[in-house]
């Protein structure tokens, strides 16, 4: 098997690629940060690992990718689109350009790396995609207005895939996890001292419960029982009352 994996160079991205290597997965490594890659990459020696760096908001870089996974000569078995970031604070004091790129890499570059990889697993008859959405994006969530709404996006289009492709030997599994420690909370300015330490999950619980629940052919997780609680209710919880909830909660993070 080989995998593809976006936003390897840390937090989620590279656990995913770690957790695949102990699979004995070889390995597209897709980030940024080609020293990091690198430095990954002979980490994880035992299996064959493959740079690609790559900026996956610019249409350019992100072609490159999508060649990659179309390459008929070097299929991809598994794709894990990773990648992402997100912005806090009011919506109308955020620089415009940061919230564009935000969303050509949480949903345009899903969409299009998903579309890249699909044709040939589907011929095929096997392979898998895997989404990370996010937990947030089960509703509106004011002081992270758009990357909420990318992540509801990307639930709503791998619930909608997974449905077309049942029964092709095409798995997809979407991911919603709640917080979890990486470097994402750092790059997007968000209060996290304001979070309990045991709600925290780490990078590889996440990477960890997300492989397995693809291997047993589940189509979405939400990972940690604490966040199947939180996802529960907020899918239950009218948009009125929740929005009363999440404005006081999230003010204090940004």
């Amino acid at each position: 098997m080989t995998a593809l994996v976006t936003g390897a160079s840390s937090g989620i991205g590279r656990a995913f690629a770690v957790e695949l290597a102990r699979r004995g997965t070889d390995l597209v490594v897709v980030a940024r940060r080609r020293d990091r890659l690198e430095e990954l990459a002979k980490e994880l020696s035992d299996v064959n690992v493959e740079v690609l760096a790559a900026d996956l908001s610019d249409a350019d870089q992100l072609a490159v990718v999508e060649a990659r996974l179309t390459d008929p000569e070097r299929p991809i078995d598994l794709l894990v689109n990773n990648a992402g970031f997100g912005t806090a604070g009011p919506f109308h004091e955020l620089p415009i350009g940061r919230e564009d790129e935000e969303i050509r890499l949480n949903v345009l570059a899903l969409v299009r790396l998903t579309r890249a990889a699909l044709p040939s697993m589907v011929a095929r008859g096997q392979g898998g995609v895997v989404n990370l959405s996010s937990v947030s994006g089960e509703q509106p969530l004011p002081g992270w207005a758009t990357y909420a709404a990318s992540k509801a996006f990307v639930t709503s289009f791998s619930r909608a895939i997974a449905a077309e492709l049942k029964g092709s030997g095409v798995k997809v599994l979407n991911v919603l996890p709640g917080f979890t420690r990486t470097e994402f909370q750092d790059h997007g300015n968000f209060g996290q001292h304001f979070i309990p330490g045991p709600v925290w999950m780490t990078a590889e619980q996440v990477a960890r419960k997300s492989l397995k629940a693809l291997d047993r052919g589940r189509s979405e997780l939400v990972p940690g029982i604490q966040y199947r609680f939180v996802a529960l209710m907020t899918r239950l919880s009218p948009w009125p009352l929740t929005r009363l909830v999440l404005r006081g909660a999230t003010r204090k993070m940004w």
